[in-house]
């Protein structure tokens, strides 16, 4: 299994920009599709972006779709969040996750999770 600790989230105003990582460690990171996910007070778990283990293929919610960009760096075991134009929509815990196999937007699949970094963005 793999360990995954998220960084990079805070408080930023309407317009800016973050940039989220996701550092791994364990088995081979190569292995694994990669997504985040959010989750925002009172509303359930969302899927955000995923990546596919090579970084070949790239899948996005329709919310975040021009905004945001995923990206990974087999080498340093991360994956990366870019998240540009935000919107006090955006606020939420972004959480990052790994599963075995193809990339998908599909909660349920992916087996490791890290324990979230919280993102605020103000109107």
């Amino acid at each position: 299994q793999v360990q995954l600790v998220e960084s990079g989230g805070g408080l930023v105003q309407a317009g800016g920009s973050l940039r989220l990582s996701c550092a791994a460690s364990g088995r081979t990171f190569s292995s694994y599709a990669m997504g985040w996910f959010r989750q925002a007070p009172g509303q359930e778990r969302e899927f955000v972006a995923a990546i596919s283990r090579y970084g070949v293929n790239t899948y996005y919610a329709d919310s975040v779709k021009g905004r945001f960009t995923i990206s990974r760096d087999n080498a340093k075991y991360t994956v990366y969040l870019q998240m540009n134009s935000l919107k006090p929509e955006d606020t939420a815990v972004y959480y990052c996750a790994a599963k075995i196999g193809i990339a998908t937007p599909y909660l349920r699949e992916y087996a490791s999770w890290g324990q979230g970094t919280q993102v605020t963005v103000s109107s």
